[in-house]
């Protein structure tokens, strides 16, 4: 793993390879453009997630971390971390996390929010109040310019993301929810670039946006797929694709092999008319160190 900090740079247009293992789970994570600089060559970012599934006791959020809990996982792992990845609920408050974003900063790290635009932390259900129709229609526009503004006077870079994982069934924000394969994929498109072009319009160009999807298409059908839900290369800086490998002692296998199969293909295609090479990761984590288990090269 890269224990070097990250480096800011101007460079743009650029389809690269970076990587993310997050806490005890794992991302592979690659740039289109944006100013946070590529790793080294062979090198790579080691990132943080202290929580899981909203409803775990130790991080009921997706954000109770602290600047001892990142120590303590650098302890463990022997490794320092590029940036400090949480969950930004707004259904505990619209304001801009300044907070957590500082601290994160002050230990020379990037803070990467997810923008978690719902209701509560249940998943497999509808949205109550921030559905997609609503944000389309402009419902939500004040909240997210202040947002904004807020973020551009914190001034740092950001990495952040909106609509995590849209060709899952798990968030209200996914197909499934949203009028599946009539409605779905356009209204979160629909969404997700009115959200972008709010924000870019209060001058918040440290806003670095991550579009992030899921390995697996769940469900599995033609209309769901990750393709699907592409915003554009003008909406997002970085590409993320959740692949989880080993993430207990016990475990012998995670999603990294049948990453060769069908999804290993499409990312292929997919990089193809959007940009040269992608070079994804699939690993997690076995007693206490995270490790690389598998590399696959997709040209």
């Amino acid at each position: 793993m890269l224990s070097e900090s990250p480096a800011i740079s101007s460079r743009r247009g650029i389809l690269q390879l970076c990587f993310a293992a997050f806490g005890m789970t794992f991302a592979a994570v690659t740039t289109l453009a944006g100013p946070v600089a590529q790793p080294p060559a062979g090198k790579l970012y080691h990132g943080f997630y202290f929580g899981g599934i909203g409803t775990d006791t130790h991080d009921p959020t997706e954000h109770d971390v602290s600047p001892q809990d990142v120590e303590r996982y650098e302890k463990a792992v022997g490794a320092k971390t590029a940036w400090v990845y949480f969950s930004d609920n707004w259904f505990e408050s619209r304001k801009f996390p300044e907070t957590t974003c500082s601290w994160i900063r002050q230990l020379g790290k990037i803070p990467y929010l997810r923008l978690m635009l719902r209701s509560d932390v249940d998943q497999l259900h509808s949205e109550k109040v921030f559905t997609l129709d609503k944000i389309v229609a402009g419902n939500f526009d004040r909240d997210l310019r202040a947002w904004a503004r807020a973020a551009k006077d914190f001034g740092g870079p950001i990495l952040i993301e909106w609509g995590t994982e849209p060709n899952g069934k798990w968030f209200s924000w996914s197909g499934k929810w949203n009028g599946g394969s009539k409605l779905g994929p356009a209204k979160y498109i629909a969404a997700y670039r009115r959200i972008v072009d709010l924000m870019r319009s209060e001058g918040a160009d440290n806003l670095h946006w991550v579009w992030h999807v899921n390995w697996l298409d769940e469900p599995e059908q033609k209309w769901n797929a990750f393709e699907n839900y592409f915003p554009g290369e003008k909406y997002c800086d970085w590409v993320a694709l959740s692949a989880y490998g080993p993430t207990t002692p016990r475990m012998e296998d995670g999603a990294e092999n049948t990453l060769q199969n069908g999804p290993a293909a499409r990312w292929r295609t997919f990089f193809r008319r959007n940009g040269p090479r992608l070079s994804a990761f699939a690993g997690g984590t076995k007693a206490g160190k995270t490790m690389i288990t598998r590399k696959t090269t997709l040209t």
